[in-house]
């Protein structure tokens, strides 16, 4: 089965002829050259393509893109705000590899307990949140230069220091 990434929203439409703006998290300007589609999920666990007309850098953590059948600003609009994935190795081919999105799909560990998998990246300005599987539930972990201890690369994991407790909110 074909694993996704989340990497970023279709922040706003851009002029009259249908043009998109892509909020992303990859760590780099990208004009997501040789990009065929990008996906939207609809509905859960459900990730329709849409494929690329064309893409340009709009900014560093911004590209303007344009998608096959969007020809309106209306059009435009009905995408506004969804969430863009691509699938794995495209998501490898234009993330930045030092970028905290990198981290989706690893396992993160707290002392010797495995707590869950990766599955959502959230930069902020001083700290990045990890939402996590644990026990069944989607629960956030914040990660820093204070907790966070090492990252595998090779076995996918990331090992940090939570301080006591801060899951017991999520049981």
């Amino acid at each position: 089965m074909q694993q996704y990434f989340k990497i970023g929203k279709l922040a706003a439409s851009h002029g009259l002829q249908g043009y998109l703006i892509l909020q992303h998290n990859l760590g780099k300007r990208t004009a997501l050259k040789d990009l065929e589609a990008i996906y939207i999920e609809n509905p859960k666990d459900n990730f329709i393509p849409y494929f690329i007309e064309s893409c340009s850098i709009k900014s560093e953590t911004e590209t303007l893109i344009k998608l096959e059948g969007i020809h309106t600003k209306e059009a435009a609009r009905i995408l506004t705000p969804k969430e863009v994935w691509l699938e794995e190795n495209d998501f490898k081919k234009y993330t930045k590899k030092s970028a905290p999105i990198t981290l989706l799909g690893f396992t993160m560990i707290d002392g010797d307990q495995d707590l869950g998998e990766i599955i959502e990246v959230i930069e902020q300005p001083h700290q990045i949140l990890c939402v996590i599987l644990y026990k069944g539930k989607e629960a956030m972990v914040p990660v820093h230069e204070e907790n966070l201890l090492k990252i595998n690369q090779q076995k996918k994991q990331v090992f940090v220091d939570i301080p006591e407790g801060l899951l017991d909110v999520y049981l």
